[in-house]
């Protein structure tokens, strides 16, 4: 699964739509995104590090970096 679906499959989880996301992220953020942009990035697979943070935390979850020999 690649970024887009698994951001696209996290905000689905966590019963927002992407218009939800997006308003969350201007109020917390000081920004003027629309979907139009956040779905662009995810399609053309542009979007920043710290776009994915802010994501992750208006949906109430976390990025979190695990060693793989941790998850065995």
């Amino acid at each position: 699964m690649g970024l887009k679906e698994e951001i696209k499959s996290a905000i689905v989880r966590s019963g927002c739509t992407m218009s939800e996301v997006v308003r969350r992220i201007n109020e917390q953020y000081g920004r003027q995104d629309s979907v139009a942009n956040l779905s662009n990035k995810l399609t053309r697979g542009t979007l920043k590090y710290r776009e994915a943070q802010e994501i992750a935390e208006v949906i109430g979850y976390r990025i979190e970096w695990v060693r793989k020999d941790e998850q065995e």
